[in-house]
């Protein structure tokens, strides 16, 4: 491996790692909202037709548990995360890369070739990246929801490797919301990036685009915004799934739409938007740097 590739693993891993510390009681919060979670050792609520507003869920979830289990449990997770982000760096960033180099390589090198080639290299590294981070996510999700150890969580989870209610419980709908919705993503950043640097070379606001942090910082958040509106209601089905508290893909879609209609498959995306836009600026902006 060179020297920049070490770099860029490197820098990967600990602006992955900082953003998870700093945004997992965040996470946290959203995880056991989407699960349906009480405050409660036990394991999962009941789901019930009357639920209260997200916003309101949230503030009640985020007391109960500083309450009940101090304020340490808002990082539960966050071992099983950081260890898996340089992974799920490398093969996003891979795929990115390889989607991107393809299309310039072509004979007409044009924005829409470009868009389209890192568009199909973010689906890839999104496709790849979901066996990674489902059996990963699971045992941060039996932290945060049930209340395992990370030892007690990962042990299960490994027992059940070879099994697809084991360690793969969720898969599909983790392949759904890492597959095009990555694409959207580095689609999404390609675009605002372009644009953004066209506009300050006309304006002559900038020398040159690699001068102005603003631009792929604003560029990042535009594309995690973009990504999440296509992405989360896959992520809050996977949610529910790996928390035992849905019955696959189709039942569980079912069930959300029974609770609250067609609206409650975007229930907590003011919280996930919280915690991914951040991290997306500042992701884009180290790996341009």
């Amino acid at each position: 491996m060179s020297e920049e590739a070490w770099v860029d693993f490197v820098s990967g891993w600990v602006s992955g790692g900082v953003s998870v510390l700093a945004c997992q009681p965040i996470d946290t919060v959203l995880t056991r909202m989407q699960a349906n979670a009480g405050i409660q050792t036990a394991g999962v609520e009941k789901i019930t037709n009357r639920r209260p507003a997200p916003v309101t869920a949230s503030v009640n979830i985020f007391r109960g548990m500083v309450s009940n289990f101090g304020v340490a449990s808002l990082w539960r997770g966050s071992s099983a995360m950081i260890g898996a982000v340089p992974v799920q760096n490398a093969l996003l960033m891979t795929g990115y890369g390889a989607g991107k180099r393809w299309s310039e390589s072509s004979d007409s090198v044009s924005n829409n070739n470009i868009l389209m080639g890192v568009f199909m290299g973010g689906c890839v590294g999104g496709v790849l990246q979901s066996f990674v981070m489902s059996p990963v996510e699971l045992v941060k999700v039996k932290q945060q929801v049930v209340g395992e150890s990370v030892t007690s969580a990962t042990s299960t989870v490994c027992r059940g490797f070879f099994s697809s209610t084991g360690a793969w419980k969720g898969l599909g709908a983790t392949l759904m919301r890492d597959g095009i919705p990555h694409g959207v993503w580095f689609a999404s950043y390609e675009y605002a990036k372009t644009e953004l640097t066209c506009y300050r070379l006309r304006e002559k606001e900038s020398k040159t685009a690699e001068d102005d942090i603003a631009i792929p910082m604003i560029s990042g958040a535009f594309a995690a915004t973009t990504a999440w509106v296509v992405g989360y209601p896959a992520d809050l089905i996977k949610t529910r799934i790996q928390a035992g508290s849905g019955n696959g893909i189709m039942g569980t879609t079912r069930d959300i739409i029974n609770e609250s209609g067609w609206r409650g498959l975007y229930n907590g995306l003011t919280l996930k938007l919280l915690r991914a836009v951040p991290a997306s600026a500042i992701g884009f902006l180290l790996q341009t740097r």
